[in-house]
């Protein structure tokens, strides 16, 4: 297939029907980009898809079977679905942040090899967060910035752009969640390859049930936390 110049957003999906519209709605009227939107979900029966199927949006839709299980098994279907020149990972209840997406891709333009998109740099915020949730994301996110150097103030936030070259030459390892995305930040950081960051939001969810389980991926984290410390301090580079 070729898809020399559009980018894809990848949305991984569990019952986001209450969801999905407002956020493609949102892409059509705020993205002025070339964007494909690749839609991955479990199961047949998910209401996502019913919702899509009553709709018409003008906008290319690509609704993808995951090929492996859950939240991270949908992303990595979406990352290798096709040759896109980047790739978004996108939240599906995430109707607010859709502005800063052809930010995000006017720095991979110019050369940014992933783009992160942070809450805690000025002009981003994380509202409505469980309070240990909060304290550990930020006292994760202060501890690569200032220990293992990492070039961003928000590690673990799984919205950011990746370009092709970075998913093609990097082995994903992780297998859980969304763990590749700090997997990927850390692995291109050593790399020395070229990293943005720009200020987001990020909101509580009022919908739906959330996919993110940081508590049950702490092991994964802390796996890229250590990989990430070391390479700063042992100043590896391959």
């Amino acid at each position: 297939m070729e898809n020399s110049t559009t980018v894809d957003i990848v949305i991984p999906v569990f019952n986001e029907g209450e969801n999905i519209l407002k956020v493609l709605d949102a892409f059509q009227n705020q993205v002025h980009s070339p964007i494909r939107v690749l839609v991955c979900y479990d199961n047949d029966d998910d209401n996502t898809l019913k919702a899509l199927s009553k709709k018409s949006i003008p906008l290319e839709i690509i609704p993808i079977k995951n090929k492996g299980k859950f939240a991270h098994g949908a992303v990595i279907t979406g990352f290798y679905y096709d040759d896109s020149p980047a790739v978004i990972s996108y939240m599906a209840d995430d109707d607010y942040n859709i502005k800063v997406i052809d930010q995000m891709i006017e720095s991979f333009n110019k050369g940014a090899e992933m783009v992160v998109g942070s809450r805690f740099i000025p002009g981003g915020s994380m509202l409505g967060c469980r309070w240990q949730k909060a304290i550990l994301v930020r006292l994760v996110s202060f501890s690569l910035y200032y220990l293992a150097k990492l070039p961003v103030h928000d590690p673990t936030n799984a919205f950011r752009l990746f370009s092709r070259r970075l998913l093609n030459q990097v082995k994903i390892e992780s297998s859980m969640g969304f763990t590749y995305s700090i997997e990927l930040l850390v692995k291109c950081h050593r790399l020395g390859w070229e990293i943005v960051e720009i200020p987001v939001q990020w909101f509580e969810r009022k919908q739906g049930v959330s996919r993110f389980k940081i508590f049950q991926w702490a092991g994964a984290y802390l796996h890229w936390y250590f990989y990430a410390i070391e390479t700063n301090i042992l100043r590896k580079r391959n």
